[in-house]
C-alpha cells in the first residue's frame, strides 16, 4: 500500500511539473515546412518512414529548425518540433527587419538576405519564409542562389540569421555613432525622435 501512494505521488508530481512547459509551448508559432517520406534498403525491400522540417518561433527575436524522422507522420513532426524547441536562438532585428544584408550557404542551398523600408512585407518563399515569419521579421527581400532543396535553404536562412550583427556593438566598434550604420530609411526616422 506504501509503495502506491509513492508512485502516484510521483505521477502526480511529474504531471505538475509538465504543466508550465505546456503553457510555455502556447506562445510559440510553429510551422511545418516539409514532410517527406524516406526509403532504407534493407534485405526484404525498402522500409518506409518519414521526415518532418518543422521551424518553432516566438515572432519577437527567438527561432529554432529542427528534423524529426519516425514511420509515422505525426510521430516525426513531435520529435521535430522537440529538437526546434531546444535549437532556439536569438536573432538580432532592428524595426521589424534585419540589421544589414548577408549571404549564407548551407549545403548546395545559398540565400541572400536584405533589410527593406517598412511596408515591403516578406518577399521569399518556402522554408526561407518560415524561419523569417517565425522569427518576427516583417520587412525584408530574400533571393535564394543556390540549390533549391526546401530543408538546405532553411538552414542556410537560419545560419544567414545567426551571423546577424548587434548594430549597437558594430557602432561602437567602429567607433561611429548607430545613425551612420543604420539602412538609410531608419536615419531620417531617428533624427526626428
Amino acid at each position: 500500500m506504501e509503495r502506491t501512494e509513492r508512485t502516484d505521488r510521483r505521477r502526480r508530481d511529474t504531471r505538475q511539473g509538465n504543466r508550465p512547459r505546456e503553457e510555455k509551448q502556447e506562445e510559440l508559432d510553429q510551422r511545418v515546412v516539409d514532410v517527406t517520406r524516406v526509403a532504407k534498403v534493407i534485405k526484404g525491400g525498402r522500409r518506409f518512414a518519414f521526415r518532418a522540417l518543422i521551424v518553432v518561433g516566438n515572432n519577437n527575436g527567438k527561432v529554432g529548425i529542427g528534423i524529426g524522422k519516425a514511420r509515422g507522420v505525426q510521430d516525426a513532426i513531435r520529435k521535430a518540433t522537440d529538437r526546434a524547441r531546444n535549437n532556439m536562438k536569438e536573432v538580432n532585428l532592428v524595426a521589424g527587419t534585419i540589421p544589414h544584408e548577408v549571404i549564407t550557404k548551407h549545403g548546395g542551398a545559398q540565400v541572400l538576405l536584405k533589410p527593406a523600408s517598412p511596408g515591403t512585407g516578406i518577399k521569399a518563399g518556402g522554408g526561407v519564409r518560415a524561419v523569417l515569419e517565425a522569427v518576427g521579421v516583417r520587412d525584408v527581400l530574400t533571393k535564394s542562389l543556390g540549390s533549391s532543396s526546401k530543408m538546405n535553404a532553411t538552414y542556410a536562412t537560419f545560419k544567414g540569421l545567426m551571423e546577424l550583427k548587434n548594430i549597437d556593438e558594430e557602432a561602437k566598434r567602429r567607433g561611429k555613432p548607430v545613425s551612420e550604420i543604420q539602412p538609410f530609411w531608419r536615419r531620417g526616422h531617428d533624427s526626428s525622435n
